[in-house]
């Protein structure tokens, strides 16, 4: 017919995947299931020794206010975590004359201070002496 002009038709669209509802995917069994890494350290009350050791290290700077230097020692307790923090105690001249010093923090396993206190003092430019 003249003058009655038809819209060609529209191209078919690819079918969207059906989505999975919470009935569906709690009737599969445990082996479809996608495996979930299960870590000690992926508790959120557990910590892992890198990151007790930045907890102690902020403990340290937030409490004695001083330079940190160093993680001396890391090491795990039945209560959580002891680590030992070196810090600048004074600046000197020359630097190999600076004072420094060991502090013992110890943590529970949710990085929460126990207890904190001063262990050792000594020249930066020293060797300690061993007792073997």
């Amino acid at each position: 017919m003249p003058g009655s002009e038809r819209a060609a038709p529209e191209p078919k669209r690819p079918a969207r995947p059906k989505r999975e509802s919470a009935t569906d995917s709690s009737e599969r069994s445990s082996t479809d299931r996608p495996k979930r890494k299960t870590t000690k350290s992926s508790s959120p009350h557990r910590l892992s020794g890198r990151r007790a050791a930045a907890r102690a290290a902020q403990h340290v700077s937030d409490l004695a206010g001083k330079d940190l230097e160093a993680v001396t020692s890391l090491e795990k307790t039945e209560q959580g975590w002891q680590v030992g923090i070196e810090v600048v105690e004074s600046h000197r001249i020359p630097d190999s004359t600076d004072i420094l010093a060991v502090y013992l923090v110890e943590m529970d396993d949710a990085g929460e201070l126990i207890s904190y206190r001063r262990d050792k003092r000594h020249y930066r430019g020293r060797a300690e002496k061993s007792e073997a």
